[in-house]
């Protein structure tokens, strides 16, 4: 049964998360600041991290780099992080982060859903949603 663990001071953001994930035998953890994810996660690694990217004092890139950089150094237990971003022009630090995955904001379950189950199995999830179309522009 998994163990999965929400950053957010935002109630709203949880309850959606949860809703979505909670399912018989799933544990769900909430963590109101960024700054205790590490600690949380030092004390009882989670099998899933999803971490909101507005977040009060330590925003989700933060938490996910943090956690990351305790991972490489043999500190943390090495576990995926899945970063829910506001806008898609987040996604450029949410890749510099280190994080198994990212869905952009609004959230919808199917989305939500896939990207834990990705994540859950060992797997990456990167949300292609408003993703702007290429234009092609014509060579002179």
């Amino acid at each position: 049964m998994p163990d999965i663990l929400i950053a957010t001071d935002a109630a709203s953001v949880h309850d959606e998360i949860r809703s979505v994930v909670a399912e018989p035998g799933t544990t769900i953890r909430w963590i109101r600041r960024g700054e205790a994810v590490r600690d949380a996660m030092n004390l009882e690694p989670a099998d899933l991290a999803i971490v909101d990217s507005q977040i009060g004092t330590m925003g989700g890139i933060a938490v996910a780099l943090d956690l990351r950089l305790e991972a490489d150094a043999g500190r943390l237990e090495p576990r995926p992080v899945l970063l829910v971003l506001d806008r898609r022009p987040d996604v450029f630090m949410a890749r510099r982060s280190g994080a198994e995955g990212w869905i952009v904001k609004p959230l919808d379950p199917i989305r939500l859903r896939k990207a834990v189950a990705a994540l859950l199995a060992g797997g990456t999830w990167h949300d292609t949603s408003f993703l702007p179309e290429p234009v092609a522009v014509p060579v002179k």
